[in-house]
């Protein structure tokens, strides 16, 4: 781990809180973007099956020179291989394709059927087997989180859910506290509608620092994990610099205050569940 990166300690597990995310990046790009985020010094990498670029993630943590058991690395099952057979399957599919087992396996959302209790279970196999050093869960509200760890015999030690300064976290950033897990944020940028917003720009400012810095500092400084992603090089390397400066109480209290009903950007949860009210 980069000395100046900061990280999260759950159930004996450091966690980077700082890390690459991969989402919608093509292989070329994720191939090319890993490696250079490992250079700039982000020890987190995060993925997906669906996300068609295990493979590439793979090579750019190859390419990159960074030691393997030096980074932290996560990807998902996705909700068609829920069943045990297929989720152990694909946790086998993953491994292989990213030529590495992962530190992390997450459901990445929650499903109706098969049961949580199957799915639990077989994650929970995965684990046993070695598929996978840790699991946890993607977009799962408090209710079933709490559903879900109940029914699981390891720590489920992150939740990755939408988070950025347009969302109240609160009752879901209780829920981890609660349980002894954590909040793992995509899109904690907004998908760059944070760029320009007047208050987060007014602290920016007061800061020396970017609209994506001080977002990024908002979410570490509340032992959130996050995962911004980029193609471009340079705002990868302004991604990382955030260790430098700290964020008032009145700094976070206001871009807490930003918070709105209308201000979730993905969702897709399944209708039969429903999102925290704050």
């Amino acid at each position: 781990m980069s000395p100046s990166q900061l990280s999260l300690t759950v159930d004996d597990l450091t966690l980077p809180q700082l890390g690459f995310g991969t989402w919608q990046l093509e292989p070329a790009d994720a191939r090319r973007m890993v490696a250079e985020a490992l250079r700039i010094g982000y020890r987190h990498i995060d993925t997906a099956w669906i996300y068609r670029n295990e493979a590439a993630v793979g090579d750019g943590i190859r390419n990159s020179g960074v030691a393997r058991e030096d980074i932290w690395l996560t990807t998902k099952i996705w909700v068609d291989h829920f069943e045990r057979d297929a989720l152990l399957r694909q946790a086998e599919e993953s491994a292989t394709s990213l030529g590495f087992t992962p530190d992390l396996l997450l459901l990445h959302w929650p499903r109706v059927k098969p049961t949580f209790a199957e799915t639990l279970g077989a994650l929970n196999e995965a684990k046993d087997q070695g598929l996978t050093r840790a699991i946890g869960l993607s977009n799962f509200p408090s209710g079933q989180f709490r559903e879900a760890q109940a029914l699981s015999k390891a720590k489920l030690v992150t939740n990755q859910v939408e988070y950025h300064p347009y969302l109240s976290l609160k009752t879901l950033r209780d829920t981890a506290a609660a349980l002894g897990s954590s909040i793992t944020a995509w899109s904690p940028l907004a998908q760059g509608k944070i760029a320009n917003d007047t208050v987060i720009g007014e602290i920016a400012r007061a800061h020396g620092k970017t609209p994506g810095q001080v977002t990024l500092r908002w979410l570490i400084q509340q032992g959130v994990i996050a995962i911004p992603r980029t193609s471009r090089p340079e705002r990868a390397a302004e991604n990382f610099d955030i260790w430098d400066f700290q964020l008032s109480d009145e700094d976070m209290s206001r871009i807490h205050a930003l918070a709105r009903p209308d201000g979730r950007l993905g969702d897709w949860i399944d209708k039969a569940f429903v999102w925290d009210k704050d």
